[in-house]
C-alpha cells in the first residue's frame, strides 16, 4: 500500500493526515496554538508555534499510522492563506510575529491605494479587490514598522512567505523559498494572468523583489524534507492554499462546480474553467491549483468569522466546554427565537466588503437563552455562506452559464447536521458532504501524489471521491426568502451596506 502525507495548517491548528492511496484516511494528529490579539482589529500567531505543531503533529500521524517514515511515498501541505511572515535568510529568525489573515492592522495602506487610484489595475492582474485581508499590504506594514526591516530587505537579508513559504523554509532547512500559484494569487502582488510576480505592484506598495519566493505549480517537487525531521527524507511534491486544496479535494475539477469550507471562516469557490472571470456581486478571481500548464481561474467568496463564532461562544462566554456541544444546545430549542447573530468581529468579507462592520446580536427578548443565541451563531454561518452563493449563482448566470444545482461541502463544521441542513433550506439545492470531510488535506495529498506518480489523471481521482450523505431542502422558499430578509436587515444594523439579499433566488 501506497502511503501519503498532508500538512494542513490551519488558523486556531495544525494537523497532519496519513492517507492511503484509495484517499482513506489512515491516522490524523491535531494540536491548537495560541491566538495573538495585540488590540482591536489585530490578530497574530507565533511563527515558531506554527512550525512546532506541525512538525509534532506530522510526526504523530506516521507513528499512530503504524508506518516507518520511509513508507510514506509524498507530502502534502495545505495552509491557512494570506498570513504573512518575513525572516531572516541567514539565520531563519522571524523579525516578528506571523501577521494572520483575519488582521485588519494595514487598511490605512489600503485606504491610500485605493486613493491612488489602484483599485482597477490591482482587480484585473490579481483578480483582487484592495482589502487588508491580502498579504501584500500586511508585508507593507512590517517592512514599515518593524526596525531596520527594510534595509535590511534592501540589502536582499530577508525572506517573505505565507505560511506555505515558511513551513518549505523549515521541512528543507532554508533549501527551498517557495510556493505555489494559488497561494501566490493571494498576496495582490501576483500577476494571475501572466502568472508572475508584478513589478508595478511590487513598487506601489514599496517592497523589494528579493523578499519573494519563486512560484511553481500546485503539483510539483518542491525539494525534500531533512531526513532528520521525520526519521528520513521524503519528497514535497503537493502545496495549495487550503480553499484551493478543498476545491481539488471535492474533485471541482471542472467549470461550475463549487464548494463551501467550513473552517474558522467559510470559503466558497466555483471553478470557471480557463476563462478570467470578473464578479459583478462582490467576489474575488483567483487562481485554482494548478496541475499542469493551463491557467485555470475560481470565482471565491469568504466569510471572516465561521467556525470562529463557535469558539467565541466557548472561550468568550463560557456557553460550553467543548465546540461540537453546541449543536445539542442549539437544538434544545425549535429555532433562534428571532434573535440574529452578525460575526462581523473583524468587518464583513464577500460580497459586503465593510472592514469597519462589528458584530451585533438582534432580536433579543426576555425569553432569549443562550441556546437561542448558540442557534443563531450556527445559523450565521448558513446566512453568510448563502449570500455568498446566492452571489456566485448570479455570476455564473450573467457569464452565460448555468446557476448553482448542488454545493459540496467540508470543513470541521459540515459535520453539523443541524447547520448543514439550514444551509440547503437557505439555498433551495442539494448540500453534499462526502465520505472524507477533511478534504482540504485530501487535496494537498492528491495533489502530490499527481505529481510523484501514484495517481494518473484527474479522472482516476474523481472516481475516487464520494458522497457521505445529501441535504435536500425543506424549507418553501418563501420561508427562506423570509429568512434571509432578516438576516440582511440585522446586517444593515451592524453596517450601512446595499440590500445583497436575491429575493428569487
Amino acid at each position: 500500500m501506497t502511503y501519503l502525507l498532508a500538512l494542513d495548517q490551519g488558523t486556531s491548528s495544525s494537523r497532519s493526515i496519513v492517507f492511503d492511496a484509495r484517499g482513506q484516511i489512515v491516522a490524523t494528529a491535531q494540536k491548537e496554538f495560541g491566538q495573538i490579539y495585540p488590540q482591536p482589529g489585530w490578530v497574530e500567531h507565533d511563527p515558531w508555534d506554527i512550525w512546532r505543531t506541525q512538525l509534532e503533529t506530522a510526526q504523530q500521524a506516521i507513528a499512530k499510522a503504524k508506518l516507518q517514515p520511509r513508507d510514506i511515498h509524498a507530502v502534502g501541505l495545505t495552509n491557512q492563506r494570506e498570513t504573512t511572515i518575513v525572516w531572516h535568510r541567514k539565520t531563519g529568525q522571524p523579525i516578528y510575529n506571523a501577521i494572520v489573515w483575519q488582521d485588519r492592522r494595514s487598511e490605512p495602506a489600503c485606504a491610500a491605494l485605493r486613493g491612488q487610484g489602484m483599485g482597477p489595475t490591482i482587480l484585473d492582474r490579481t483578480g483582487l479587490r484592495i482589502d487588508a485581508y491580502f498579504s501584500g499590504t500586511k508585508l507593507k506594514w512590517l517592512l514599515d514598522n518593524v526596525s531596520s526591516a527594510r534595509e535590511l530587505a534592501r540589502k536582499g537579508e530577508l525572506a517573505f512567505g505565507t505560511v506555505d513559504t515558511w513551513l518549505i523554509w523549515q521541512l528543507t532547512q532554508g533549501r527551498v523559498h517557495a510556493t505555489d500559484v494559488s497561494n501566490a494569487a493571494r498576496t495582490m502582488l501576483f500577476n494571475i494572468r501572466d502568472n508572475d510576480w508584478d513589478s508595478e505592484l511590487l513598487k506601489a506598495m514599496d517592497i523589494e523583489a528579493s523578499l519573494l519566493p519563486r512560484v511553481l505549480p500546485s503539483s510539483a517537487h518542491y525539494g525534500s524534507t531533512g531526513a532528520e525531521l521525520l526519521g528520513h527524507s521524503i519528497p514535497i511534491q503537493g502545496v495549495a492554499g487550503d480553499q484551493q486544496s478543498a476545491l481539488f479535494g471535492q474533485a471541482c475539477f471542472s467549470e461550475g462546480m463549487a464548494k463551501n469550507t467550513y473552517g474558522t471562516g467559510c470559503f466558497t469557490l466555483m471553478h470557471t474553467g480557463t476563462q478570467f472571470r470578473a464578479s459583478q456581486n462582490g467576489l474575488i478571481t483567483t487562481r485554482t491549483a494548478q496541475t499542469s500548464p493551463q491557467i485555470e481561474y475560481a470565482l471565491e467568496g469568504s466569510v471572516f468569522i465561521g467556525g470562529a463564532v463557535v469558539q467565541w461562544l466557548r472561550d468568550g462566554l463560557h456557553a460550553f466546554e467543548r465546540s461540537r456541544d453546541i449543536e445539542a444546545l442549539a437544538h434544545s430549542v425549535p429555532d433562534s427565537g428571532g434573535v440574529v447573530l452578525v460575526p462581523a468581529f473583524t468587518g464583513l468579507g464577500a460580497p459586503y466588503w465593510q472592514p469597519d462592520a462589528r458584530g451585533i446580536i438582534t432580536g433579543l427578548t426576555r425569553g432569549s437563552t443562550m441556546a437561542h443565541i448558540a442557534r443563531a451563531a450556527l445559523e450565521s454561518i448558513a446566512f453568510q455562506s448563502t449570500a455568498l452563493l446566492q452571489a456566485m449563482s448570479r455570476d455564473a448566470v450573467a457569464g452565460g452559464a448555468a446557476a448553482l444545482s448542488e454545493v459540496r461541502v467540508d470543513g470541521g463544521a459540515s459535520t453539523n447536521d443541524l447547520l448543514m441542513q439550514f444551509q440547503a433550506d437557505l439555498l433551495g439545492i442539494p448540500v453534499i458532504r462526502p465520505a472524507v470531510v477533511e478534504t482540504t488535506a485530501l487535496g494537498a495529498a492528491w495533489l502530490a501524489g499527481l505529481s510523484s506518480g501514484v495517481y494518473t489523471s484527474l479522472h482516476e481521482l474523481s472516481a475516487l471521491w464520494r458522497a457521505q450523505k445529501t441535504f435536500t431542502p425543506q424549507l418553501g422558499r418563501d420561508e427562506a426568502a423570509a429568512h434571509m430578509q432578516r438576516w440582511s436587515h440585522a446586517v444593515r444594523q451592524a453596517c450601512q451596506v446595499p440590500d445583497l439579499t436575491d429575493s428569487d433566488s
